[in-house]
This record gives C-alpha cells, structure tokens and sequence, in this order.
C-alpha cells in the first residue's frame, strides 16, 4: 500500500486566472499521484525517483478564478490527504479573482524545525506553527495568499538532537562532518523534520509558497569568499555534502517555484522524470553547479496580478576572485536587470527638464502623468518585490565595516592587511551586499530606473532575513557626496557627519530629500521564524544605528579608501527580536506592513511547551500616501 511520506505543499497558484496550481509530494514507492478538487479541477503526475525517494510535482489545471477549492491527494488511487484523524480544515487552494481585489504577502526566514509538542521549546514559539493555529481556527478570516521563505528552511550545519540520534545511526559523528548532514539521505532527514510538523505541514499543504535557499541550507558562511571556497573544497567530506545540499534544493525547494511553463520546458526536469532512476542526472548537475554556477540559475520571478515578485539567489550566483567580486554573475545580473525592466516603458527613469527629482511639482501634482493620482501611465506592475536572503541596506556601521573589509581584502592597504580582512570577514560573516561593493551600487541604481518614470510603480520593497532581528530602512540617493564613505557627505566643522540624522539615519533629511526614485522604496528585514539570537549580538545591531557607531563608521571607511556611495538610508523601524513574520498587503497602488511575533501564553511545564501562542502585532504602517 503506498503512503504519503511528506506533503503535500501548495506550490504555485496562477495569479492571473489561468487556473493552473502544482502541488508537490513525497511517496514511500513508485506511484501515480493525483489531486482532486471538489470542483472537478484536476491533476496527475508519475513519481520520480531520487536517491531512493520518490516525488511528484502534481499540475492542477480547471480551476476557477476567485474561488477557494477544498482537494484531496491521492497515490494509485487511495486517499491519503487529508489523514482521516485530521483536526485541521480541508486543504485548499484559494486562486484570485480577476482582477485580484488586493495581494497578502507574508515573509520572514530562518526556521529551525519545532520539537515535538511533547518537549519544551528553548527558543519561544514557531511563528509559523503560530500562523498555522490561528488560520486553522478561523478559515475564512484574512490569511496569506503567498508565503516567501527568504532562507535557511533546513539548518545543515546545526542539527537538532533528533537529528543527530538518526545520523548516528547512519555513521560514527567522531568523524568529519560529525553532527552535521553529510548527504542527500540526511538532508532527506531535516525536509522531514522541518516539514512534518503537523500544524506547519497542513498550513504549507493550503498556503502557496515560494522559496530561496542562504548559507545554512548548504553551510555557514556557504561562499563567502575565494579563500573560504578553496579551504572549504579541500575537506574530504565537502563535496558529497555540496552536492546533496544542491540535488535536495532542487527537489524540495526550487521545482515549486516553477510555474508549470516553465516546468514543461525544464530539459532537466524532463530527463529526470523520463529516468526510473534520475540520481546520477541530478548529481551531474549539482557538480557543474557547483563547479560554474553560471551554468544554473536558481533565481525566479512571479507575478501575482499588478505584483511582480523577483526571487534573487545571493548565494550561489557570486563571483568569487577577489579583483572581480560579484554577488550576481553577469549573466544572472543581466536576468535580474531584464526581469525588473520587462513590460516598462523604454523611458522609463527619465527624468524631465524642470521636474522635481521625485516627479511632483510644488502644489504635490504628480508630473509625469498630470493627474493628482499619478494614474495617467500604467507600467506592468504596481509594486515590485526584490527577495534577497540577505539584506541590501544593514545598520550603517555594519555596512562601513563589511565595505572596509572588502577594501582591505582586495589590497586596498597591502597584503598584511588584505591576510587580516580575509580572517576578520569569516569570523565576523561580513559577506553581505555591502561586502560586495559594486553590486550594491549596481543593485541601487536598477532600484532607481525601476522606482522612476511616468510607469513607475507604487513602491519597490527589497525583502530580506537572515540576520536574526526585524527592521525596515528607506534609502534616499544623493548627489552631493563627499570623495570616501558610503554615508556620501562631508564632514561638518565639529566632526560630525552631515549626512546622518540623530536617529542614525543615512541621508540630509530622508527620502524625500534625495535625487531618487518616484516610487517608495524601503528595505523589509524580517528574522527569524523561528531561531534565536545571542544578547551581544542585539547590543550591536542596535549600536549599528548609532551616531557613534556612524562615526567609527567614517573613520574605517576613509582608512579602507572607500569610495562613496550613490545611497544614504535611515532607520525607520525596528529593530525588532523574536521568532516573527511580516506582512505586506497590497491594494491597488497601497501598501501597508505589518510585523507579528509569536508570543507563548503563560508558562512551559516540565513536561513539554507551553500551553499556546499567538501572532501578536507589534508595528502596522502604511508604506503609501
């Protein structure tokens, strides 16, 4: 009899009422899966075999705009979703109306996998065990239409004690990697863990989801630099765990992102499925992978109605060599670039003689399109989504710190100091956008010619994790910077800067001020959904934003010979800490935000968790006028 070993999760759902869905399963055997809705929407797909596992990425077709469908899965023909002793609701898959009256979009990232309900949780609530419970509780109330993963779904490198009683009994953990996944079948182990959860599994099985992978999914740190790739290759036990990390993305991650034309047309997709046994495929591709990352792209793009959603892979995409760092390959950077810009305007980020730099006059007419509501123009989407595992815009210290450190990496002051930056950048994860200089410059200026022109949309948000705490942070461009640091103003008399306010904001006098985008832009950081973050750690990101911490700023950057940078930004939330998610909900040309913790009721007992939690609100905004 065959069984459903994990699943399902709701993968993609047409936005735009072609009523096409894909659901993704894990079997126990070689089967036929299907899933049937109540409305006689349909789909089927053969499994696919794995390294002894077997999948199926099932295309539902026949589904009706608007509607909110209950489905079952079946494998060669018996029910085995939803279980029989559920206490959840019907999965279902609820496709827009169109137009869509409005778009809800949760995100957030670093997830370890909740302990069983019988154990005490260490580190608080699962945010999104927390979302679980209370969508279950009241199906027709508000609840995400998408679900972004912005990183480390699986922690390769720190695994739970379940995990580690499993992998010993696979091999003895006094040899390398020890405690951490050596291989496909052990990460096989965390998407069980991860995912079985029953609250989690039945909320992925009804909310749509999209995901990108960071450096725990494969390994802290997970390309860093030129240096920490060559030691790291050279570990006898790197290279089955590269290549089981990258085959287990791909099945458990990164199919699901695809829409079923893009699936038809994956040539690699198509081979494994034609396989009885598709495992040597994959690893071949994982190795060239690996080996020219130009030759993959894990990158995507979604569109949902007037929303445009642009996945960014910042971790698998960077160039390395020290003279020429990147953290998108040229190829993958020219995709981005023509992703963003595809359906806009060829002037588009034109700005005309005697406009303000943010298209308004005096009397706050917009004048691109001559309406008062901007709606004369109508580019291809009117909110534009860049998710990116790590942050574009850090607390400005930590920004001035990872770009001296690249300076220094890269020679800027002698080989002395070049050996003391690459040590400093893997002890200390300097490894973020800032950390690659020219490829913020190039991200903020794709910002800028996307946020501008007369088909601009309404806002563009950069959506981020990895850092363990929330905030959001609105840049402004400048063009009166001075000649060595990012913060791009010159010195005041009495030593302090002219570009930074007193909250520790980047920029003369915020957004408005700058020779920027008409769109608002702002950077969303949201972490983690469930982990922890050590109490120095928070004492320095707070300290980040500092005026001190500016001031120290300056003087790195002026030793590391910076140069400046086209983007001032300043704090306008946060920081936040605890297991949260964020939500953005997009009507029309508005935006609103809103940040919700996981929060326990009363107290743990000896004996497991503590008796329950909510999603508690603890910032709501609008990000439009």
């Amino acid at each position: 009899m065959t069984r459903l070993r994990l699943g399902p999760l709701l993968r993609y759902v047409d936005g735009d009422g072609g009523g096409t869905a894909t659901v993704w399963v894990e079997a126990d055997r070689p089967s036929t899966a299907e899933v049937r809705c109540e409305d006689g929407a349909y789909g089927t797909s053969r499994t696919f075999h794995i390294a002894g596992h077997h999948y199926a990425l099932i295309p539902v077709t026949g589904l009706a705009p608007g509607t909110d469908t209950p489905y079952e899965v079946l494998l060669d023909g018996r029910r085995v979703w939803p279980p029989e002793d559920s206490r959840f609701p019907p999965s279902t898959i609820r496709t827009p109306a169109v137009p869509a009256a409005g778009l809800r979009v949760s995100f957030g990232s670093c997830r370890w996998a909740s302990p069983p309900h019988d154990e005490p949780d260490p580190i608080g609530p699962d945010a999104l065990d927390t979302l679980a419970t209370r969508i279950a509780g009241d199906p027709a109330a508000a609840r995400p239409d998408v679900l972004l993963l912005l990183g480390d779904q699986v922690y390769a490198d720190e695994t739970s004690k379940a995990t580690r009683r499993r992998l010993a009994e696979r091999r003895d953990l006094s040899e390398p990697p020890g405690a951490e996944v050596a291989d496909y079948e052990e990460y096989t182990h965390l998407y069980d863990e991860s995912w079985s959860d029953p609250a989690v599994r039945w909320l992925l099985s009804t909310v749509p989801s999209c995901m990108i992978f960071d450096d725990h999914d494969l390994i802290d740190d997970w390309n860093t630099s030129a240096a920490w790739l060559a030691d790291t290759r050279a570990k006898p036990w790197w290279q089955e765990r590269v290549l089981g990390g990258l085959m287990s993305y791909w099945v458990y991650q990164h199919l699901g992102n695809l829409s079923p034309a893009e699936l038809a047309a994956d040539t690699l997709y198509a081979e494994v499925r034609a396989e009885p046994d598709g495992t040597e495929l994959l690893r071949r591709f994982a190795a060239e992978a690996d080996r020219d990352p130009a030759c993959a792209r894990w990158s995507y793009r979604r569109d949902f109605g007037r929303t445009r959603l642009l996945m960014v892979d910042s971790r698998a995409a960077r160039v390395l060599a020290e003279r020429d760092r990147a953290m998108l390959d040229e190829a993958e950077a020219r995709w981005v670039r023509d992703q963003v810009l595809d359906g806009r305007s060829p002037k588009s980020g034109a700005i005309a003689d005697g406009q303000s730099p943010r298209g308004r006059s005096a009397d706050g007419r917009d004048t691109h399109s001559g309406r008062p509501d901007g709606a004369g123009t109508r580019g291809p989407y009117d909110h534009l989504l860049i998710g990116t595992s790590l942050p574009w815009l850090l607390p400005p210290f930590i920004h001035d710190v990872e770009s001296w450190d690249s300076a220094l990496c890269g020679g800027e002051r002698g080989p002395r100091w070049a050996r003391f930056g690459e040590r400093l950048r893997r002890a200390a994860d300097l490894e973020h956008w800032a950390a690659f200089p020219d490829s913020f410059e190039e991200l903020a200026a794709l910002i800028a010619e996307a946020g501008s022109g007369p088909d601009a949309p309404a806002t563009v948000c950069v959506l981020s994790g990895d850092v363990h705490h929330a905030y959001v942070a609105e840049p402004s461009w400048t063009t009166d910077g001075g000649p060595d640091s990012p913060g791009g103003s010159s010195d005041r008399p009495d030593g302090s800067r002219g570009s930074h306010g007193p909250d520790g904001s980047r920029g003369p006098h915020g957004p408005d001020a700058s020779h920027g985008p008409d769109a608002r832009v702002v950077q969303l950081t949201c972490s983690p959904v469930h982990n922890s973050i050590p109490g120095y750690m928070k004492l320095g990101f707070r300290f980040g934003w500092s005026g001190l911490a500016r001031r120290l700023g300056h003087v790195l950057v002026r030793h590391g010979r910076v140069a400046r940078s086209s983007v001032n930004w300043r704090k306008t939330g946060g920081p936040w800490f605890g297991n949260q998610l964020m939500t953005l909900t997009l009507r029309g040309r508005s935006a609103d935000l809103r940040l919700e913790q996981a929060r326990a009721h009363g107290r743990a007992s000896a004996a497991g968790r503590t008796p329950g939690a909510e999603l508690v609100t603890v910032q709501e905004r609008s990000l439009t006028p």
